[in-house]
């Protein structure tokens, strides 16, 4: 029987292990990522819990190891926008977004995102943290390390004036005519592995966001803390670039409110809240960190005791209860909440606050969702066929789910659940060549 190909959509943790166990089964896999490059939300990341390990030195072999594999064929930059056919013989369509750079060409040598002179502050994978490039890779170890234009902010695209980049690009790879593309694959089986998003801080008025710049979410906070980030590990202040000398960090933004907002836990937040106020101690050595939190939920492995070294080492203040309302006040930063253990009123005054919000499905996960055939569950997450016996299925033959696609995990859990999608694709494919036998 001809090598049956499997489709990956997906190029964050999950994606790569469901790709990279394949490959190393001698699976042909095509792999297509929305972004630039592959390694998804870890790759913002600064340290992960519990064991404080730089998220990139573990992530960077992968996302290398990705790249180079043999087995795995990567469509960077792009999106599937059809599947047709039966299981072990769909056909897929993939749109290949414009980068206005010929990667062909391009030898990721830097030299046009050094001399661009367009600095661009609205930039998503810093969280609006730092500065970039009109022209731009998204982190120094990008795989591939081919950079991309943002059309919005390019001065030759907008008013014709400028072409600093195609002026000094050694191997004339700068397309500024450069067109979308479609080309189609032919794969036996799927893994849709989408990642996550955070629900939108403009979602929580009452928390300041819009009139108050130094209230952040925990990503943006991420990218303050990471060494590669756009501060450079330091942690500043939006508004005037200043160390904080006090921040509070707030959990369950939007999650466990089914009146208001998500209904569900989002598993990760009360871990990464004591991540972030033990980085910030280990930055800010005399500054004061406070956590506001409805319950601890710490259940993985090392969990518990990493929250209890967190707050007896660094000294954290945890107050129990909902923040009821953030402002400003001068150059401050108003805390409102009540202390339900107590019953009393409690006022903060901070110089930051980092938001924990919930985990939400990927926007572009819905639409997905419908051209490959499956469902939803009634947050937006893809719905497993069966809960305990049946996690990674879809209830569509041939098409399984990994990571966070499914609902709210960690990366330990996103791992394996990537590694169980990858076996269960193996074991659907031996029973098609059984068939054809």
């Amino acid at each position: 029987m001809e090598q049956q190909r499997v489709l990956v959509i997906g190029g964050g943790i999950a994606g790569i292990t469901a790709a990279v166990d394949l490959g190393d089964a001698g699976q042909e896999v095509v792999m297509v990522e929305r972004l630039p490059s592959v390694g998804g939300r870890m790759l913002q990341l600064s340290e992960t819990f519990p064991t404080l390990d730089c998220a990139q030195c573990t992530l960077t072999p992968r996302t290398v190891e990705t790249g180079q594999h043999p087995n795995i064929k990567l469509y960077p930059y792009s999106e599937v926008v059809g599947l047709e056919g039966e299981p072990g013989a769909f056909k897929v369509k993939i749109r290949k977004k414009v980068s206005y750079v010929d990667w062909d060409k391009c030898t990721g040598c830097g030299a046009c995102q050094e001399k661009c002179p367009q600095k661009v502050t609205t930039n998503p994978y810093e969280r609006g943290v730092g500065i970039k490039k009109a022209i731009y890779t998204l982190s120094p170890q990008a795989v591939p390390n081919k950079p991309i234009i943002d059309p919005v902010n390019c001065r030759y695209l907008n008013k014709g004036k400028c072409r600093v980049c195609s002026q000094v690009c050694p191997v004339d790879a700068i397309d500024y005519g450069m067109q979308e593309s479609f080309v189609e694959e032919e794969v036996a089986a799927v893994i849709a592995a989408t990642g996550f998003g955070l629900y939108p801080i403009e979602a929580m008025g009452e928390y300041g966001y819009g009139s108050v710049p130094d209230v952040i979410d925990g990503l943006a906070m991420e990218r303050m803390l990471s060494a590669s980030g756009p501060t450079a590990g330091e942690v500043m202040r939006p508004s005037d670039g200043k160390e904080p000398q006090s921040i509070a960090i707030i959990q369950c933004v939007g999650s466990r409110d089914p009146e208001n907002h998500k209904p569900y836990c989002s598993r990760i937040c009360c871990m990464y809240s004591a991540k972030h106020a033990r980085l910030y101690k280990h930055k800010v050595h005399h500054g004061i960190a406070s956590l506001y939190y409805m319950d601890l939920r710490c259940t993985g492995k090392g969990y518990e005791e990493f929250l209890q070294q967190s707050t007896e080492e660094e000294g954290l203040l945890y107050m129990r209860g909902r923040v009821s309302k953030i402002f400003r006040d001068g150059d401050q930063v108003v805390v409102w909440s009540t202390d339900t253990l107590s019953g009393q009123p409690v006022e903060q005054r901070v110089d930051m606050v980092v938001l924990a919000m919930a985990v939400v499905p990927n926007p572009e996960q819905a639409e997905l969702a419908r051209i490959l055939g499956i469902p939803v569950d009634a947050n937006g997450f893809y719905q497993e066929q069966h809960y305990k016996i049946g996690a990674v299925d879809t209830g569509r033959e041939g098409v399984y789910m990994a990571g966070c696609a499914q609902g709210a995990r960690d990366i330990a859990d996103t791992v394996a659940h990537a590694s169980a999608a990858a076996s269960r694709v193996q074991v659907f494919l031996s029973r098609l060549a059984r068939r054809a036998a």
